[in-house]
């Protein structure tokens, strides 16, 4: 009897647990992400490029942090070319430099 009265009560805190999980943290897409950054990024900011090179290996995690949380962009040269981005496009912009960031368990190399 207090077998299934366990069991039921074990699922029911995992359940609630993974929802609480899945709603605390705001994902962007990384794929998305990656494809605002090169298309509006990286013409500038490569080897080549007018400005200095920047790419998701060129800061760690707590540095993309700090410059997305403080809204660092804001006094980057390219200043007008994030204003034109949507909250969600910076978001996942955000989640690719993060992911792939120096310190991460996956750093870009070529990406």
């Amino acid at each position: 009897m207090l077998k299934p009265i366990f069991l039921t009560g074990v699922i029911a805190m995992l359940l609630c647990g993974f929802a609480a999980l899945s709603m605390a943290e705001e994902k962007g897409n990384p794929r998305k992400g990656k494809y605002l950054f090169r298309s509006n990024c990286r013409t500038c900011h490569q080897d080549s490029g007018t400005a200095p090179y920047l790419g998701p290996d060129s800061k760690t995690v707590s540095q993309w942090q700090k410059a997305f949380e403080k809204k660092q962009y804001s006094e980057f040269k390219c200043k007008a070319e994030w204003e034109k981005r949507s909250a969600e496009e910076l978001l996942d912009i955000f989640t690719y430099l993060h992911k792939y960031a120096a310190d991460s368990p996956s750093p870009a190399k070529c990406q």
